[in-house]
């Protein structure tokens, strides 16, 4: 780069060298008419004194021919004078004439001069400019030039540390594609030692509930028959009086870490299952007259939206809004199964007999499971998204959906089965009497609707002015005769209809938050009620 600049100067001056060559070459044409100039004007000076001379020679010739000798010679001398007089005199004319042109010409090549020293000192600060900035931009391209091998240098460092990794990261893969294969292998081993587990569990809780219900009736059977009459009944008894209603608070605690979604009694036992929006199912022992955790089951990745028991009691299972739906074991609180194929949350999960389940989803699905094969059998497509769902048999369910219809559905055919129910309102929840003849609906537009399922149609609706449906997922129940119905309100309180029409009682603590009620559920041998609420409450109201 320094040689460049060196050349680059070098160039420079000789052009420079060149232009003052030139431009002396002009100066010198003119010292040399001056120099002319001079010479002549010498010459004119001569000239002019040989004829001041001549002139006081004829001036003497007259003087002398005035005295009357040499009038001739005079004459003629006189003459010869004039003519050279005159030719003197063109002579002196034309070297003015030519002395002017020489002075014309030296004004233009003084202005010449000037103009050339004029461009010759923009030359220069032009010069010096461009120099300044040549050097600016030789410093930048060293620096650039030191960048540029520091950069290669980079890369090559980076190049053979990619080589590096790569061959680091096929390693990698291969070992991954090892511990994958013995992975997999391990998880087959461990699902097959799962479903003999799960058999083998299987069949010692249907001993258990077989022995565990066999001791009951017989237990209820002995108390039957010790009872005197209806006058002696204690208050233990009354509590079970399926025909009675809660009057008040029998406990109250906190369930969850959040919202609580839902709640439903254990068909066997005084064990309540709650799900809230903390990821977790629990289980509650309230039968001994105080509330005891008998468990927690984990394993969803988001809230829990719905809870259901199985007809044993054993098995519980729950919906999830990771778009999945898990069962767990009662007994031992182990995850049983994780059904996932749904794109969006699945809002409820119900038993569709011994071996399959269904769910419905927000992805506007509804979906069959086969718990044998943990896989999806059949896939429905409702064209809105499902709220709650019923089951009727092994074979039948319904749905209730955002967009206001109730659709009804069977296993065997690919639709509808008949013709869709519309409401006034989004349908939050569902629930079927125990005969199998009335549907229960609430929707959104604070109403709460009886449908005869022999008739298809709508036979009574239950409002208040002050009852409020809290949210979109608001579950209703029917009392385990299906005399009442049971529903939660926006402000806190649960209303209790007769099935027949008028209101019966508001439950409400006065102590309470005010929180919307999201969820109730009835003891299946009893008056108890079970509600849960958005301040992470779940509530045992008894009459007792």
């Amino acid at each position: 780069m320094a040689k460049m600049q060196e050349n680059w100067r070098d160039a420079i001056a000789d052009r420079l060298r060149e232009r003052n060559k030139n431009e002396s070459a002009r100066f010198a044409d003119i010292i040399h008419y001056n120099n002319r100039l001079f010479d002549t004007a010498a010459k004119l000076r001569q000239e002019n004194l040989d004829l001041k001379i001549d002139k006081k020679i004829r001036d003497s010739v007259n003087v002398t021919g005035a005295g009357g000798s040499s009038t001739g010679f005079a004459t003629d001398v006189a003459a010869i004078t004039n003519a050279q007089i005159q030719s003197l005199e063109k002579k002196v004319l034309a070297q003015q004439e030519e002395l002017t042109e020489l002075h014309k010409r030296k004004g233009e090549h003084s202005q010449m001069v000037i103009n050339l020293n004029q461009k010759l000192s923009d030359l220069q600060r032009l010069l010096i400019e461009k120099e300044r900035v040549l050097a600016e931009k030789t410093a930048l391209s060293i620096s650039l030039k030191e960048e540029l091998d520091e950069l290669k240098a980079s890369h090559v460092t980076i190049k053979d540390e990619s080589l590096a990794s790569q061959l680091r990261a096929n390693a990698a893969e291969d070992k991954l594609r090892a511990v994958q294969d013995e992975n997999t292998k391990l998880l087959n081993l461990l699902m097959e030692y799962k479903s003999r587990d799960a058999e083998i569990m299987n069949k010692e809780n249907d001993k258990f509930v077989k022995e565990k219900k066999a001791r009951i009736e017989s237990e209820l059977e002995r108390a039957i028959r010790d009872i005197p009459g209806p006058s002696s009944l204690g208050p233990d008894l009354d509590r079970f009086d399926v025909d009675g209603l809660p009057e008040g608070v029998e406990f109250k605690f906190d369930a969850h870490d959040g919202e609580v979604n839902a709640v439903r009694w254990s068909p066997i036992e005084r064990i309540v299952a709650t799900g809230g929006a903390d990821r977790k199912v629990k289980l509650w022992d309230v039968g001994k007259g105080i509330c005891e955790q008998r468990g927690v089951l984990v394993g969803s990745n988001q809230g829990i939206n719905s809870v259901e028991f199985d007809t044993t009691g054993s098995m519980i299972l729950a919906a999830s809004n990771d778009s999945a739906s898990r069962m767990w074991s009662v007994v031992d609180h182990r995850l049983r199964h994780t059904l996932t194929g749904h794109s969006g949350k699945v809002l409820a999960a119900k038993f569709l007999g011994a071996a399959f389940l269904v769910t419905g989803s927000h992805d506007r699905t509804l979906k069959i499971w086969d718990l044998k094969n943990r896989s999806c059998t059949e896939t429905k497509f409702a064209g809105s998204s499902c709220n709650d769902l019923v089951t009727t048999d092994s074979f039948s369910f319904i749905s209730g959906h955002v967009d206001k219809k109730i659709r009804f559905w069977d296993v065997r055919t690919a639709d509808c089965t008949a013709n869709d129910i519309p409401l006034q309102g989004k349908i939050t929840s569902l629930d079927l009497s125990k005969d199998g003849k009335f549907l229960l609906c609430c929707v959104r537009d604070d109403t709460i609707n009886l449908l005869d399922l022999r008739q298809n149609r709508i036979v009574r609706t239950f409002r208040n002015d002050n009852f409020k449906v809290g949210c979109d997922w608001s579950r209703v129940a029917f009392s385990p005769s299906s005399s009442r119905i049971a529903a939660g309100s926006a402000d806190g309180s649960v209303f209790i209809w007769n099935i027949n029409g008028p209101l019966e009682t508001v439950l409400k603590d006065p102590n309470g938050s005010g929180a919307a009620v999201t969820a109730v559920s009835w003891h299946p041998f009893s008056s108890t009620l079970a509600s849960v609420d958005r301040a992470k409450k779940c509530t045992i109201w008894s009459n007792a």
